[in-house]
């Protein structure tokens, strides 16, 4: 599960948010969300992530959308 989460762990720092075991099915969902892609598709969510995270605003909103899950 979540195999994109690795490259994400500078965001989830920005928005405060720690992954554990516990939350991580939880964190996983709000991703998808937060992309716009249906639940369990890892493959186009990390795309849609990477592509988030290489632009300003779609980083910012990662981040924002995490940080209220603290």
């Amino acid at each position: 599960m979540s195999c994109y989460f690795r490259h994400m762990k500078d965001v989830f720092d920005e928005a405060g948010l720690e992954v554990t075991k516990e939350n991580r099915k939880d964190v996983d969902r709000k991703v998808h969300e937060i992309a716009g892609v249906p639940y369990k598709d890892c493959p186009a969510t990390g795309r849609r992530v990477k592509e988030m995270m290489g632009d300003a605003a779609g980083r910012k909103k990662l981040v924002r959308e995490l940080a209220k899950m603290k």
